[in-house]
């Protein structure tokens, strides 16, 4: 049995699976994942900073303008649609299979595809705020393509609620997160390379029997895994689908 049919067969057999998402699960859509040759952190800005820098917390309250630039023109895809996995995982939770997706993305693709349990470890682009008065912008109330600073009605600053540099997860999200893998049967690892903390140390909670990782390069979690496929998860949907 290969790899593929094994994953299959573990897919099929648990009851109680837990996905846990990065940026590669999102690139089939057209979203740049962070590292990669052609990724968020190897584009060049106009600013000649580098792009860790400009999503930190200090940068954006330093220089919005700036941010914005950066953050509308590389880090929004208002025409990004789920891909084949994202609509897979649903499928597999409307099928009762899945406890629920945690997930390092803030595209909202998981909820769009029909997810319902989506812990958003990293926020999302979908929801801002003003951080005067606190009141709730959807991404379609700031986008301009001026990529001016989005001000609230009552004069402040929005801020799009996404983790920045220098800033702490929720800690209701953490705890939802981990409650949710320490509970799993199957945990599905795709599109990351599990290298960012403290996200990549949930993986630590898992007590289950399947440990799965998707993803087109190798990681450090290899060792610990019951399967590692290193392809694009689009062939590997594509066959479990065809079976």
């Amino acid at each position: 049995m290969n790899e593929l049919e094994e994953l299959k067969r573990v897919i099929d057999e648990s009851k109680r699976i837990v996905i846990f998402s990065g940026a590669g699960l999102s690139t089939n859509s057209g979203i740049p994942d962070f590292r990669s040759a052609d990724g968020l952190y190897n584009q060049k800005t106009k600013i000649q900073i580098p792009p860790e820098e400009i999503i930190s917390h200090t940068f954006f309250m330093l220089h919005p303008k700036e941010f914005y630039e950066f953050y509308f023109s590389k880090m929004i895809y208002l025409n990004a649609k789920p891909n084949l996995a994202h609509k897979y995982f649903a499928k597999l939770e409307e099928d009762g299979k899945v406890l629920g997706v945690v997930t390092q993305n803030i595209d909202n693709l998981h909820q769009e595809a029909g997810s319902k349990k989506v812990y958003e470890l990293h926020g999302s682009v979908m929801r801002n705020y003003c951080m005067k008065c606190h009141k709730f912008y959807s991404l379609k109330d700031i986008y301009n393509e001026a990529f001016d600073v989005p001000k609230c009605i009552c004069g402040g600053i929005i801020k799009p609620d996404v983790v920045l540099y220098e800033e702490g997860l929720d800690e209701t999200t953490i705890m939802k997160s981990i409650d949710a893998i320490s509970h799993a049967d199957t945990l599905i690892v795709v599109g990351t390379s599990l290298t960012v903390y403290p996200a990549a140390g949930f993986i630590r909670y898992f007590r289950g029997k399947n440990l799965v990782l998707l993803n087109k390069s190798q990681t450090s979690y290899d060792q610990m895994a019951t399967i590692a496929i290193h392809d694009d998860i689009k062939n590997v949907i594509e066959y479990l689908e065809r079976k």
